[in-house]
């Protein structure tokens, strides 16, 4: 978390063509903080040379100015289980535009088939910047750098650019409990001049700090991952700042033409840490947590230059809880789910969902004896006509996938939806239209 001084650079810069073996050799005394720090440095810069022309290449439409025209009005409907900032607006003549945020081919459910991420029970923190004006940085966010809250041309959300490096953090996500998933959408501009860390989620210590834009390792387990070299590591520190745990990895850059932007899901059961990105798990570390410590989410951006580049981040959502899909199901005759996601005013499944379905494919299968009814849900946002009948066709496309992709009896499935009359939040608040927007499975 530490920022790395000018002194070091010609150093870090000549390390970035030694290999890591080299750079044990050279100085088996470093410490292993510092060994990561080069690791980094070294084979980051390698594969973001390997990868930046087709990264140019393949995000640079993203981020292309385009002639200005009228915001476009969102259908009344419900937006999604995602819920979109409102209408698109015109970004500053000074921040990047875009095409859209994710220019490749719609993933199909099948593409996530190993994906095994499910989200907590409740949503108790979503953050789409629907409530802040574009040009500004966003209110209930506290920073030691600089941002704005923007819109990318063709989606209709909000996101934060983080345009100077730097930590964040959001002030109305005070404490994390011991079981929570975290889920966040992110891009990055083009042209990434970047051989220092990169992104960073770090979880500190919530009480003993006092102050979270300080770069204080105590009792801290930061999640690195560089988006265009394909390194990513997790450390933890106790409460001298000792390292207990440090891993490193290198997977598929997540910048890339293809993927220009990711989707990123953490997973906490106790001291467990399960991290994904877009399908792929890039980390399961049974002990990354200590279980007496009360975490906070601080974000960090280490570029290695930061003229005209920005880090943006959107639809982020907390939600704790551990589901027990089988007990609830079987034994308590009911499920509900805010886990199961769909394109904006659509029936169509998002294939993050997969997780869950299959959880739910797996507890019908292994209990063939029983029948149940799938339930839609939306919020109140829109025509009561509309969302009746936009929960309805949900719950049909949640029957054709159990059937489809896990092999579910169809005659064992029925569908309903209620669309905005049974809210089990208020449709006042982020979170509240999120728990509203679900989906649940009543035993026959």
């Amino acid at each position: 978390m530490n920022y790395i001084a000018l002194p070091t650079l010609a150093c870090l810069l000549v390390a970035t063509a030694v290999t890591k073996a080299q750079v044990r050799v050279s100085d088996p005394k470093q410490t292993v903080e510092r060994n990561v720090e080069y690791r980094v440095n070294s084979r980051v810069d390698q594969g973001i040379n390997r990868g930046l022309d087709k990264v140019e290449q393949g995000i640079g439409n993203i981020f292309k100015k385009k002639e200005k025209k009228a915001s476009g009005q969102q259908p009344a409907d419900d937006t999604s289980q995602q819920t979109p900032g409102g209408p698109a607006n015109q970004q500053p003549a000074d921040t990047p535009m875009g095409e859209a945020a994710d220019t490749g081919t719609p993933r199909s459910l099948k593409a996530y088939s190993r994906f095994d991420f499910v989200p907590g029970e409740k949503v108790v923190a979503l953050e789409d910047f629907g409530q802040d004006a574009v040009g500004d940085y966003p209110a209930k966010w506290n920073t030691n750098a600089s941002g704005e809250v923007v819109t990318l041309d063709g989606r209709s959300e909000k996101w934060l650019a983080v345009t100077q490096n730097g930590l964040l953090y959001p002030e109305f996500l005070a404490a994390l409990p011991e079981n929570f998933t975290l889920e966040m959408d992110m891009v990055i501009t083009p042209g990434l001049d970047n051989n220092f860390l990169g992104t960073a989620l770090n979880f500190v210590d919530g009480k003993a700090a006092k102050n979270l834009l300080t770069a204080d390792r105590k009792n801290t387990v930061q999640l690195n991952i560089h988006p265009g070299g394909g390194y990513t590591s997790v450390t933890a520190w106790d409460a001298d700042e000792t390292i207990r745990v440090t891993n490193e990895n290198y997977e598929k850059e997540w910048l890339s033409g293809e993927k220009p932007a990711a989707r990123l899901s953490v997973w906490r059961q106790k001291t467990r840490l399960r991290v994904y990105l877009n399908e792929v798990k890039i980390w399961d570390i049974p002990r990354a947590f200590d279980p007496t410590v009360t975490y906070r989410l601080v974000l960090e951006r280490n570029f290695f230059t930061t003229e005209n580049q920005a880090w943006y981040i959107g639809n982020l959502r907390v939600a704790v809880g551990a589901p027990d899909t089988r007990s609830k199901l079987i034994t308590e005759g009911k499920f509900s789910t805010t886990g199961i996601l769909f394109d904006v005013n659509s029936d169509k499944i998002r294939p993050e969902s997969y997780g869950v379905l299959k959880e739910i494919g797996q507890v019908l299968k292994e209990n063939a004896g029983i029948r149940v009814k799938i339930v839609g849900h939306t919020d109140s946002d829109g025509n009561d006509a509309s969302n009746l009948a936009l929960s309805k066709r949900r719950a049909t496309s949640v029957k054709t996938a159990l059937a489809t992709e896990f092999g579910v009896d169809v005659n064992r499935l029925d569908t309903d939806g209620k669309g905005e009359s049974q809210p089990v939040g208020p449709n006042t608040t982020p979170e509240g239209k999120a728990n509203n927007r679900r989906v649940e499975f009543l035993k026959l």
